[in-house]
């Protein structure tokens, strides 16, 4: 039998994409390049375009406005006051204080996930269905971005 949040997921999933389409294209816009460091990080972790990945160091990640879908994504684990970095296509925000190779790497292979899938649109499905069913920490995307964390190029 389905769980809430599988059973909701169909209808929160284009609501959802648009949130997180429009997350990126602002980090896109206001977002800092990768250092070289980084950019080395990225390529280690097999991002192919490090050069067009974004970073945008901030107090707190943002939360969606629309109640429901902010609500299923702190429930869901995905985003909440310990959250510290998320991936959006290329866009990555990081809190302030938190930026470190590790964490980097990480965030990159999620990048590197969503180049594999070929967009937003194709990866966020299959993210979310991982999360709402094996839970955030078990998901196959989280578990392959946390083997590939790294401290050094």
């Amino acid at each position: 039998m389905p769980t809430e949040l599988e059973r909701i997921l169909p209808l929160l999933l284009p609501r959802a994409i648009e949130w997180v389409e429009a997350q990126s294209a602002l980090i896109l816009e206001t977002g800092e390049p990768l250092t070289a460091y980084q950019r080395r990080l990225a390529d280690a972790v097999g991002v192919a375009h490090p050069d067009q990945v974004r970073m945008k160091v901030v107090d707190t990640l943002p939360l969606p406005e629309d109640v429901e879908l902010r609500n299923v994504a702190v429930a869901a684990g995905l985003m909440g006051p310990g959250s510290i970095g998320v991936t959006y296509g290329y866009g990555i925000y990081v809190r302030d204080g938190y930026v470190t190779n590790r964490l980097v790497s990480h965030e990159c292979r999620h990048v590197h996930q969503y180049e594999q899938a070929g967009s937003i649109e194709a990866f966020l499905p299959v993210y979310l269905q991982q999360i709402v069913t094996v839970g955030y920490h078990d998901a196959p995307f989280e578990i392959d971005a946390r083997r590939h964390e790294r401290d050094i190029a």
